[in-house]
This record gives structure tokens, sequence and C-alpha cells, in this order.
């Protein structure tokens, strides 16, 4: 029995999931902070700069994502080579809990960012984890901010460099999809996945599905926040999105878990497809929103299976 009704828990997600009963979750889904500094929560490394998470005039212009400054992939210090390690070394003080509490043939789901994700995928490989697949979520609007090398040099009156080096950019191309990283616990040795359907629920995938969502059923998912569904959190995704992915693993009645549920996206989606949920957040803000969004919709309630 869970000790966790339908909702959201503030607190510490590590120490909650240490509290769940062992093979009692069908699903995790979650959007774990990405280590990339987009801000405070999603600081994962121990050395600091006076520089970090500041803000600038054209940051401002960027939109919500990019207010605060993260570091450049070079870094400003030597320390900052062991960012990487350390983004696995956070990962791996969760992904034992999430191995313990999953069901065999369990699917854990992850939004990874695309430079440190696959630290991400050592440390659940580490844990035990089988590292099924890798999805792509193309997004219909990404924020682009590669600073153009001209304008580099013409600050500097460099004309002839400004001239020479027109048309390249410091940054990176247009970040308009982001990776979802799919994962199972395995099931016992010497049995099937047909086999461990019928005993725990879970290990196959619902084709029929996932194609309510898109036309094709492909690794590749386009879809785009609802109009007035943004604004809530910074890398706040999509409720359809979400619920393609609960669907595409679990059936009605089922429990998804989202240890890193921000503004409560995950369990909208849950609660929308009759799956019951569980929900850990650390800041009370956001527990609040997700709270209020769960309220738009019909309570689901079913015995713990």
């Amino acid at each position: 029995m869970n000790p966790f009704p339908c909702g959201v828990t503030e607190g510490d997600s590590v120490a909650l999931m240490r509290t769940l009963p062992s093979s009692s979750i069908h699903l995790i889904l979650s959007d774990i902070p990405y280590g990339i500094g987009a801000d405070d929560w999603d600081v994962l490394h121990d050395n600091t700069n006076s520089a970090l998470l500041g803000s600038s005039p054209a940051q401002e212009k960027a939109g919500a994502i990019f207010k605060k400054r993260g570091k450049p992939l070079n870094g400003w210090s030597e320390a900052d080579r062991e960012i990487p390690k350390q983004y696995y070394e956070w990962c791996l003080t969760w992904a034992p809990e999430w191995m313990r509490v999953l069901k065999p043939g369990g699917s854990a789901i992850v939004f990874a960012g695309r430079r440190l994700s696959h630290r991400c995928i050592a440390a659940m490989e580490d844990c035990g984890f089988t590292h099924k697949d890798m999805l792509a979520w193309v997004r219909e609007r990404a924020a682009h901010r590669a600073q153009r090398l001209s304008v580099v040099f013409e600050r500097r009156g460099d004309l002839r460099n400004r001239e020479r080096w027109e048309g390249w950019k410091v940054g990176n191309l247009r970040p308009t999809f982001e990776p979802i990283l799919w994962f199972v616990k395995p099931y016992p040795i010497g049995t099937t996945i047909a086999d461990n359907v019928l005993e725990h629920g879970v290990g196959a995938f619902n084709e029929q599905a996932l194609l309510k969502y898109q036309r094709d059923p492909n690794n590749v998912i386009v879809c785009a926040l609802d109009r007035g569904e943004g604004g809530l959190h910074p890398t706040q995704k999509p409720v359809r999105l979400m619920r393609a992915l609960i669907e595409l693993t679990t059936v009605e009645g089922q429990l998804v878990v989202d240890p890193f549920c921000g503004s409560g996206s995950t369990l909208v989606a849950a609660q929308a497809g009759n799956r019951r949920y569980i929900g850990f957040e650390q800041d009370a803000e956001y527990c609040r929103i997700a709270r209020e969004r769960l309220v738009e919709y019909p309570l689901f309630t079913r015995a713990t299976a």
C-alpha cells in the first residue's frame, strides 16, 4: 500500500521516494533537472562563479528560459570540467530508488537535456536499468540566443574581421528537439514480456494509444503547448505529450509517479487518463500551482493495485 494519496507532496524527491514500497509503481515519468543552470534548482554542481545565474539585457529579451546566465560549454574554470561527472553523481542519488520502486518491466521515462543526457543514461544503466530507446520531442517553438560573431568584432572596432566572419555565430543551432530517455526495469530472467504483462501489468507498449496523438508509431513526437497552457514553469511540457507517454506504457488505474513534478503536467495528464498519480516537488509555489491545476479535472480514485 503506497503511503501517499493521489496528489502532490512537498519535499525532497530522494527522501520521499525512499518511503514508497518496492515494486509498486507502474511508470515513472519525469522532466528532471537538466543540470544546465536554467535556474537555481538546475545548478547541480558545487563550483561557483559570481556571474552564474546573473542576467543581461540580451538574455531578458530571450524569454523565460534564458533570463538567468548559465556557463559556456568551455566553462569559466578548470572546475567546470567536473560538471558532467557531478551530474552523473547526482543522478546516482535517485536512480537506485527508482529501480527499487518500479514493478518488473515498468518504464522510467525521463526528459533530459541534450548536453548531459548521456550521463543520465550511464547512471541509470549502472543502477540496473535497460535503456530501451531515445525518443525525440520536437517543439513548435524554441528560443534561440546564438550571438553573431560579426557583432562581437564590430564592438571591438575590428571591421576587417567583422566582414570576414559575417554569417557566423557563437552558440548552438536552434534547439528544436529534446531527448526523452526510455528505460525499463528488467523482468525476471527465464520469463517473457508476455508473461510479465500478465503478472505485473507492464512491459509492452500500446501502439494504438500512441496513434491517438500522432499519425505513425514513430519515436519522434511533434507536440506543442495548447493555447494558454504555458507560463507556469520555465521548462513546462505539454499535457498532451505527457498523456501520450502515459497511455503508451500503462493502462487505466495503474500508478504513475513524477518525482520532480514542477507545475504538475505529468499529474494532470495521468488524472485526465484515469491513472493514479503521485508527485513530489520541493518548491512550495510549484506545489500550489500543481494542486490548482489538478482541481480543474475530475478526481479519479481507485483501489491500490
